[in-house]
């Protein structure tokens, strides 16, 4: 224990999430050992980033405006939605060049462990976004653990009446890995997901 403010930055720095105590211990005496301009840019930006940053009114995507980027680019085809979970989803979708539709973030995922339910993400405002029928395409691209699972499962059955073509990410294998340290799970959805070949 450190006195002071000492302590208390140091307790802040802990309640970021991935940051333990000893990562917030280094993190602290770092800022400390830091020239005062780097701190006073670093402060300067978390300033700015809580008075600018918002969330997209349409998407739920981070944005600086009342839209973000994708939903302002004209170029988007507005009949395909990718379902995410959170907004660092979209940039690691957007990093694979592969999408190029709208998106739909959710803000978490089903947890009844965590007393987190439908009503506790963006559900209503897709079904918003689903209401005009432009969307004729829904990719559940919600992360492949039981909580991620049970969110898509939920859309899935919530849209089957709006007669939507509903996909879900495939998953498997990663390229590179070793057949003998995939999990059950894991590889029996390779083989649910597997394609032929054309040579």
């Amino acid at each position: 224990m450190y006195e002071g403010i000492v302590q208390d930055l140091i307790d802040e720095l802990g309640r970021l999430p991935g940051v333990g105590p000893k990562s917030a211990q280094r993190i602290a005496f770092h800022l400390l050992a830091a020239e005062p301009s780097d701190v006073l840019r670093l402060a300067e930006i978390l300033r700015e980033v809580k008075a600018k940053v918002r969330f997209c009114r349409i998407c739920g995507n981070v944005a600086e405006s009342e839209e973000c980027r994708v939903c302002l680019d004209t170029r988007r085809d507005l009949t395909v939605i990718c379902v995410v979970e959170e907004p660092k989803d979209v940039v690691a979708v957007e990093r694979t060049r592969e999408f190029r539709g709208r998106y739909h973030v959710l803000g978490g995922a089903i947890s009844p462990i965590e007393g987190i339910g439908p009503d506790d993400l963006r559900v209503k405002e897709l079904m918003t976004r689903l209401a005009d029928g432009t969307v004729t395409e829904l990719i559940l691209a919600t992360d492949p653990n039981l909580e991620g699972e049970a969110t898509a499962t939920y859309l899935a059955r919530l849209v089957k009446p709006m007669g939507l073509t509903v996909s879900r990410l495939a998953s498997g294998l990663p390229v590179g890995g070793d057949l003998e340290y995939a999990d059950e799970i894991t590889l029996g959805r390779a083989f649910e997901g597997r394609r032929s070949l054309e040579v």
